[in-house]
């Protein structure tokens, strides 16, 4: 038997396992901002990809808090895709070239999902009802979760009248 003060803590913050999803908020706001992708979007997909677990690895290997495919994360330049911060900022930047490239959410979720070709063969949102049921989940929290970043930057712009700390692009 081990007490709490003869057994080294082998495990760091943020991917401590008792880390609840408001404890990336931060994180998601500060990476989504240089991406210029909305916070509740990201926060939506770590929520149906991981349920913030950041060791998560799927049955086909996609793994962290965005479900990194392996090769995916190396042609991003992700070298630690367990890493929290290197994981969010790669499935961040995927997401916004998945944006980029379909022109809408729904079709940039169903790419995410199923991958790019996928999106690409069946011209928009494949047939599939797991990536059916993927982007209507994620639209789901993502609705709720925008609403709660628009809250938070509702009260530091009360706060601090100069200027919210997250804007996305300056005009």
């Amino acid at each position: 038997r081990h007490s709490a003060l003869t057994t080294p803590c082998s495990i760091s913050p943020p991917e401590k396992p008792s880390f609840t999803e408001r404890d990336y908020d931060h994180l998601i706001l500060e990476v989504a901002a240089q991406h210029g992708v909305e916070p509740g979007l990201v926060k939506a997909v770590i929520a149906a990809e991981s349920n913030f677990k950041p060791h998560a690895l799927s049955r086909v290997g996609a793994q962290g808090l965005m479900q990194l495919m392996p090769a995916t994360a190396a042609d991003l330049g992700v070298e630690r895709p367990f890493g929290v911060v290197e994981n969010i900022d790669g499935g961040v930047r995927y997401l916004r070239t998945m944006l980029d490239r379909f022109g809408d959410v729904a079709r940039a979720l169903a790419a995410y999902n199923a991958g790019p070709g996928a999106v690409d063969r069946h011209r928009g949102v494949p047939p599939y009802p797991e990536t059916r049921a993927y982007i209507k989940r994620v639209l789901e929290y993502h609705r709720r979760y925008q609403a709660d970043f628009d809250q938070l930057d509702r009260a530091r712009e009360t706060a601090d009248p100069a200027g919210s700390r997250w804007a996305t692009r300056s005009e």
